[in-house]
């Protein structure tokens, strides 16, 4: 359960320099930057992206998967206002940012 745990951490932080390297509005200074994002951005999610799935849950019944890309996108926007190394440009480079994070999460969670 601990090396689950450990293991999607470490994979979220790879896919968040994944996608800093493909976009260039989205920095991140380290990897060690990047794990402490991921960590912020998993409790962001599992707290205010409850809380905001949850007011928004007639638009995420019709557009799931847009509604979970945008809620991630704002996770990880507030999340790059308060870690310094972690900078996200606008809401744009979020949302494109979140897409990139999904998309290698789920490529790298095949391959392990």
């Amino acid at each position: 359960m601990i090396l689950h745990a450990l293991l999607v951490w470490l994979l979220s932080a790879l896919a968040l320099v994944v996608a800093a390297y493909l976009l260039p509005s989205v920095e991140i200074d380290s990897f060690g930057t990047a794990m402490i994002a991921a960590v912020l951005i998993g409790l962001l999610n599992a707290t205010l992206g409850f809380l905001i799935r949850l007011v928004a849950f007639p638009i995420t019944w019709l557009l799931p998967g847009l509604m979970y890309l945008i809620c991630d996108a704002i996770m990880i926007y507030i999340v790059s206002r308060f870690v310094r190394g972690f900078s996200v440009k606008n809401f744009t480079a979020a949302f494109l940012c979140a897409l990139i994070v999904a998309v290698v999460n789920v490529l790298l969670s095949y391959v392990v």
